[in-house]
């Protein structure tokens, strides 16, 4: 049981940190002799050691250690350095990440006041532990409560020298973790409060030649002398496309005759201005953020309104919604769209004017009826329900008697009963469009053709030929477009051949739709690609979506076309197929938006919130 193990894990690393901390806490009482000096001093044989010894007196009877050993509990540890700013280490917090282990030999033997009773390692952020009513120790059972850093032990711990790590080497016994003198490294012993101060500038630092990686590295005091004699000192000007490449030489001549040296004003001033203006796109961005945090806000306040006023489309309810708390929606909502665009249409902006609400799970797909009154939602509560748009806004039927996903259920729409049941495939039926009088079903690998014959359905041919699940089907003029992975097939709906296959990217294709001119797919990875319809020439990727795209519409009149995009992201854009630009995000659902339908300039859109609700400008 992994959850079990993670739990037996946890505490196993809890029980030994407080040991650790436990012990740690005796340094209260410690007294250690100060060290006086701050100079570094330059080791010599008789202060050369291992870091191998042990720091207990030799009748204790304790192993040799290895002093840079990490702790075998969870705890991360800190640097030993004593520096006024060490701030508070709560005992108790144990799963911090590791630092990374650092060579560290001691020139001196550390007294054995400063070292851990249990790990036998010099102590980590000493502290100072009183009796309690908190948390026990697993040593004596006593109760901690109170834990403060122990200044006093932290300086003398600061205190002691340590070699340079640019002076030490892996022990020569191979033991892990263990270090001893390089005698051909940095020969400088240092304050362990200050090693840091050194280290960044210690002559023994091994560094890469900044013109190019693949020269041998070096140390920091041989880098001036190579930069003298390296043959690979590339131009100032490379990152604006000068390729030269020589030594110290050829490069001085190099400058006297680059083209770019007399545009170097000119370019720092370029690259200045574009400075500014990612920091400017940085702020704006900001201002996006802001706003998108008001516009949730103001939501989020309407559909408590809405609630509260009993303005929802519910079975047998209607809405009109016009309250000012809308209008300032719509007004926050246009001036995010200004603010990513920089061009909207004030009369094309698209408001919520109600919810209809009585499904008991989320909304998977929509159909309006071809003559634009009713409008058929399906939802994995196993119902369908059939909703009057026009004139009484409400519920006239729930339609039951799903209970398959490989089926196909035929309804009489006038009777709205139904007539008919056909087992269609071995998988899940994904999709459904009709054509032609034929009825096309996506499922995995295979679109099947089916005659509609009345209230039957006879099966005229099994398209084959596809890599995954057909999750998108639409039916345009002449042709019937289907998408799976990566792949959107034409097939004339007359011949029922595949005419040609376009390929695209961003994982399974999710939703399709046509328009007079293109052909438009929303995929997996949150992209949506449009093709030209005449040339099927990829022209556009459009990007916004932080999730999968479920559902594609359009809306066309004379002057325009729209297209709307439904996410996984909860939101619904809309896109003006002219300069392929999101002209307005619309943010009412609080699940995945799944489905999309549209009726008389109206939108309508599905959503794992169980909810419908109806879009109009």
């Amino acid at each position: 049981n992994v959850s079990s193990l993670c739990f037996l894990v946890t505490w196993y690393s809890s029980f030994i940190g407080n040991l650790c901390y436990k012990v740690t806490g005796f340094g209260f009482w410690l007294t250690a002799e100060a060290t006086s000096s701050y100079k570094q001093h330059r080791r010599t044989p008789s202060t050369s050691s291992t870091m191998t010894y042990s720091p207990r007196d030799e009748d204790d009877g304790m192993p040799p250690i290895s002093t840079p050993r990490r702790s075998d509990s969870a705890i991360s540890v800190r640097s030993l350095h004593s520096e006024s700013t060490m701030s508070l280490r709560s005992t108790f917090s144990l799963h911090e990440e590791e630092e990374d282990t650092e060579p560290q030999v001691f020139a001196e033997q550390p007294s054995v006041k400063l070292c851990c009773q249990l790990c036998c390692s010099v102590f980590k952020d000493p502290v100072i532990t009183t009796c309690g009513v908190s948390q026990k120790c697993p040593v004596d059972n006593a109760k901690l409560t109170v834990v403060v850093n122990n200044i006093a032990v932290a300086e003398q711990i600061g205190e002691l020298f340590i070699h340079c790590k640019y002076g030490c080497r892996p022990a020569a016994t191979g033991k892990p973790g263990a270090f001893e003198v390089d005698p051909l490294g940095c020969p400088f012993t240092i304050k362990l409060s200050s090693r840091k101060d050194h280290e960044a500038g210690c002559d023994y630092r091994p560094v890469r030649c900044p013109n190019n990686p693949s020269c041998p590295p070096l140390l920091t005091m041989n880098l001036e002398a190579h930069l003298k004699a390296c043959e690979h000192i590339k131009c100032p000007h490379s990152k604006y496309g000068c390729t030269f490449i020589g030594n110290q030489d050829t490069y001085e001549t190099h400058l006297e005759m680059c083209k770019f040296e007399g545009l170097k004003e000119f370019l720092q001033q370029t690259d200045d201005r574009f400075h500014e203006m990612q920091v400017a796109l940085a702020q704006k961005d900001q201002d996006i953020a802001f706003l998108r945090s008001m516009l949730g806000k103001l939501s989020e306040k309407l559909d408590q309104l809405e609630k509260n006023l009993e303005l929802k489309f519910g079975e047998g309810t209607s809405n009109q919604d016009g309250t000012s708390l809308a209008d300032e929606l719509s007004h926050i909502n246009a001036r995010l769209n200004m603010g990513i665009l920089g061009s909207y249409d004030p009369q094309q902006i698209f408001k919520c004017k109600g919810t209809f609400v009585g499904h008991q799970g989320p909304v998977w797909c929509l159909c309006v009826y071809s003559t634009g009154d009713l409008l058929f939602s399906g939802s994995s509560d196993k119902t369908i329900k059939v909703w009057d748009t026009c004139t009484t806004y409400k519920c006239q039927k729930t339609l039951e008697g799903h209970d398959a996903l490989v089926s196909i259920q035929v309804w009489d729409i006038q009777t709205l009963q139904k007539v008919n049941t056909i087992r269609a495939h071995d998988n899940p039926v994904c999709t459904l469009v009709s054509s032609h009088n034929m009825l096309f079903s996506g499922s995995l690998k295979a679109i099947k053709v089916w005659d509609i014959m009345g209230t039957e359905l006879k099966l005229k041919k099994e398209l084959t030929g596809l890599n995954h699940w057909v999750r998108a089907l639409v039916a345009s003029q002449n042709h019937l477009y289907s998408g799976s992975y990566q792949t959107i097939k034409i097939w004339d709906i007359r011949s029922l051949e595949c005419v040609h296959v376009l390929q695209t990217s961003g994982g399974s294709v999710y939703s399709i739709a046509v328009t007079n001119h293109h052909i438009v797919c929303g995929t997996y990875e949150n992209l949506i690609h449009v093709w030209d319809i005449e040339s099927k020439e990829q022209v556009r990727t459009l990007t916004g979506h932080v999730g999968t795209v479920y559902a594609l519409a359009v809306i066309s009149t004379p002057d325009q076309t729209k297209v709307f995009s439904a996410s996984y992201d909860r939101s619904l854009r809309v896109w003006s197929m002219d300069n392929m630009i999101c002209t307005q995000t619309l943010l009412r659902h609080q699940g995945s938006v799944t489905a999309l339908a549209v009726s008389r300039g109206r939108l309508f859109s599905g959503a794992v919130d169980s909810t419908v609700k109806v879009w109009t400008c």
